[in-house]
């Protein structure tokens, strides 16, 4: 199990300016749908993005804090560009 904030804190030592929304699947806080944005993705491809994400949260992968992860990775400008960069946790 992890809190919102800590996965939030994990994202943003790697990618200050994201704004991070956790969904808990489960009830258990450990089946999680995040959803980053970040301007740390431009120019990286899906692969390359998801990969920045689980080395950011490579301790509570590895630990079983989270044992299940559904993954969105976008730039401002992917979702419109109306997201606040860095407003914090939704």
């Amino acid at each position: 199990m992890i809190t919102t904030q800590t996965l939030t804190d994990y994202v943003r030592r790697a990618m200050p300016d994201a704004t991070v929304t956790v969904t808990d699947k489960t009830g258990t806080m450990d089946h999680l749908i995040v959803r980053i944005v970040s301007r740390h993705f431009a120019g990286k491809n899906l692969l390359d993005r998801h990969r920045m994400v689980y080395q950011a949260l490579d301790a509570p992968l590895k630990d079983g804090r989270i044992h299940a992860l559904e993954l969105t990775a976008a730039t401002p400008e992917e979702i419109g560009g109306t997201e606040q960069i860095g407003k914090g946790i939704t």
